[in-house]
């Protein structure tokens, strides 16, 4: 699942019907926090001051990315046992097309910007290297085709070993100044903790399903802790920010769960069932709008600005998917059957992360 609302055929919509609803919930959630992050740090920065969404950005950061990793490698047992050639054609090949395509429309609008700053006999090499050093906000996709394929070719390894080693290197806060290695140092053992628990995910889920009353005291006595260790700092330290990972993402999967029990806030399932669309064309709405709200002043507060910011960039990349596809933009958000490498198949019952 990439921030993904993937089908099995490659595409953008999957069937109601293989879809389980808390997760397209949990990933919803996530899918708006991350676009909150990279619209109010973007403003913040550009205006050199901080507004009232800064609290929720910082509140959200110990589990932010670990939801959203852990979710991704939730379906992956049903799947790491295809042969290696469809494997890697949902695995590598389809998050690959992606980055691409999405990379190249990112740095035409950079180009100019490094242009001036470097010259253009530098941007073609700065485009070479986003392809080993992920470029802006796309990392998220770089880095999954990456641990799909560690965990299929570590299968033979005993996996608490390797779930150890993960923790291990999360807790040693590695920074060698290369994104791919530091974000799969931190991250990995979110997504293979997806992967190994899997049915402890899911029983998670239909105990909160079942106790809503618990689950909800449960989700109070999480906030107000992961509110206090971020704000005496304590949310940075080693292992216990492991922990508040590995908490908020089990907070944001029995959030999920108790909204698609009642069938409330069904933006968030929405959103969940596009993210990768959300995912990846939220950058040029936001960025535009953030452009045009700080140049022009109209607004003083920044974290007014923040949030409308933020609301714009989920709901543009949305608009940019539906106009792509009424003018026959479908490769956006579609893999061409031209960049397959494996037969197209039916997806299984539950959605995986394809």
């Amino acid at each position: 699942m990439a921030p993904s609302g993937t089908s099995a055929s490659g595409g953008i919509e999957a069937s109601t019907a293989a879809r389980v609803d808390w997760v397209d919930y949990a990933k919803g959630i996530c899918i708006v926090m991350v676009v909150m992050m990279h619209s109010v740090l973007g403003v913040e920065l550009a205006a050199g001051e901080t507004g009232f969404m800064h609290v929720a950005v910082a509140f959200a950061k110990p589990f932010r990315m670990p939801d959203f990793f852990l979710i991704s490698g939730l379906f992956l047992p049903l799947v790491i046992d295809r042969e290696w050639r469809t494997y890697l054609d949902r695995k590598v090949v389809h998050f690959v097309y992606f980055y691409v395509v999405w990379v190249t429309i990112q740095f035409g609008f950079k180009a100019p910007a490094f242009a001036a700053e470097t010259g253009w006999r530098d941007v073609g090499l700065m485009y070479l290297e986003s392809f080993v050093e992920p470029f802006g906000t796309l990392w998220f996709i770089y880095l999954l085709p990456i641990f799909f394929v560690v965990t299929k070719l570590t299968r033979g390894i005993p996996s608490p070993a390797i779930w150890l080693v993960a923790a291990a290197l999360e807790t040693a806060r590695i920074s060698t100044g290369w994104t791919a290695i530091d974000e799969f140092c931190a991250r990995f053992v979110y997504f293979y903790s997806g992967y190994l628990f899997a049915p402890y995910v899911f029983a998670l889920s239909d105990r909160a399903r079942s106790h809503p009353a618990w689950a909800l005291a449960t989700l109070t006595t999480w906030a107000l802790v992961n509110a206090g260790l971020v704000a005496c700092g304590a949310s940075e330290w080693k292992i216990i920010s492991l922990v508040l990972g590995f908490a908020g993402a089990c907070a944001i999967i029995t959030m999920g769960t108790l909204l698609a029990r009642a069938q409330r806030l069904n933006v968030f399932r929405f959103c969940g069932e596009h993210s990768i669309v959300i995912y990846l064309a939220f950058f040029l709405p936001m960025a535009a709008t953030r452009t045009l709200l700080l140049r022009t002043g109209i607004i003083p507060d920044i974290g007014t600005v923040s949030l409308i910011v933020t609301i714009v960039g989920v709901v543009g990349a949305l608009a940019i998917w539906q106009l792509a596809l009424r003018l026959g933009g479908n490769f956006l958000f579609e893999r061409p059957d031209a960049f397959w490498i494996a037969p197209k198949k039916a997806g299984p019952v539950l959605q995986a992360a394809e």
